[in-house]
């Protein structure tokens, strides 16, 4: 089956664990999400399993169709590698059960926009020197190329510009605690995105390695 799930972030919040010590955590939405095509080698050149999460209010004719078999019209489409292929069926839901507490996750979102930022904010420079005569250096970059060899300002260059909205992937967050009932999953630590953004959680690629994420 597959190997991930999608699901929504729901924010961050604290729990008392067995020992009574206090756990920060976040609360993901996992599911319930429905396979919506099944992809094989020999038809499709590698094997794959296309998951839908969310409800659409309006598909176009070429998305409906891709979605008809799986009885319903969803928001959200992602793709997985699969470890068994043989129990994967169009129409099938996949929910929270996939897994369990104390397993390993990789959560993948798209972090906060944050606009135009500068040096300092956007890649953590100290900036320039506060006394000697530097008035209006407090927050620049200093120097970005030398002016005789080069002579330009070369690729690469850290400097102020767009800063967020990137697809980032924290690892090998534990499940502290999951909700059958409710379809919600506690996980240790931060999560990227924004609250109600979509993450994708997979087992983690260290667990999936040391044979410790059962199918």
């Amino acid at each position: 089956m597959t190997i991930g799930i999608l699901g929504k972030k729901l924010g961050m919040t604290q729990v008392f664990l067995e020992d009574g010590t206090v756990e920060s955590v976040t609360v993901v939405e996992a599911g319930p999400c429905v396979v919506t095509q099944v992809k094989t080698k020999a038809k499709d050149g590698y094997e794959a399993v296309q998951i839908g999460f969310g409800e659409a209010k309006r598909l176009s004719k070429p998305e409906e169709g891709h979605v008809k078999s799986a009885g319903g019209k969803f928001l959200h489409l992602r793709e997985f590698p699969a470890r068994d292929m043989g129990e994967a069926q169009v129409g099938q839901r996949v929910d929270a059960s996939l897994f369990k507490a104390g397993d390993l996750v990789d959560v993948t979102g798209i972090t906060k926009g944050r606009g135009f930022s500068g040096v300092v904010r956007r890649h953590g420079f100290r900036g320039g020197p506060k006394t000697h005569g530097q008035s209006d250096r407090h927050r620049a970059p200093g120097a970005i190329g030398a002016g005789t060899h080069m002579g330009k300002v070369t690729k690469g260059m850290r400097m102020a510009g767009h800063y967020g909205v990137d697809r980032v992937t924290a690892r090998n967050l534990r499940v502290v605690r999951v909700d059958l009932e409710r379809n919600l999953m506690l996980l240790r630590g931060a999560v990227p995105g924004a609250n109600l953004g979509i993450v994708t959680l997979r087992h983690a690629k260290k667990a999936l390695r040391q044979g410790q994420a059962k199918p």
